[in-house]
């Protein structure tokens, strides 16, 4: 007999639909004009996603959401110079005051621990 584990229920809403503005990075500054916009997609604990904006010609993400905490890998294609990067992170989803979505995103990038938190587009 096989077991399939079940994702621990989430404690706050659905990922499925939202779209997200990446508002600050430690990798690099954000253009508040053409800042990385990330649209999301959730399914009986898989998510899933795109983005572009901001250094990103576009990107995917792929992963997993447990509780409230999400573990991805990416891939996106830079714009300057046209490199493909790829790597992992994990999120945690924070719900504001106003009720709007905030993804805390901790990755690894050149080497480095990197920080960056999206917020809501409502």
């Amino acid at each position: 007999m096989t077991s399939t584990a079940q994702p621990a229920p989430a404690l706050l809403p659905s990922l499925d639909g939202r779209l997200f503005r990446m508002v600050s990075s430690t990798t690099s500054a954000v253009d508040p004009e053409s800042p990385s916009e990330f649209r999301y997609h959730e399914q009986d604990g898989v998510i899933w996603g795109e983005y572009t904006g901001d250094t990103v010609t576009f990107g995917r993400c792929v992963g997993t959401r447990t509780g409230d905490e999400i573990a991805i890998s990416f891939v996106h294609v830079l714009v300057n110079g046209g490199r493909v990067v790829t790597g992992e992170g994990r999120s945690e989803i924070q719900q504001d005051e106003d009720g709007a979505l905030r993804l805390v995103e901790r990755y690894e990038m050149h080497g480095k621990p990197q920080l960056s938190v999206c917020a809501e587009v409502r």
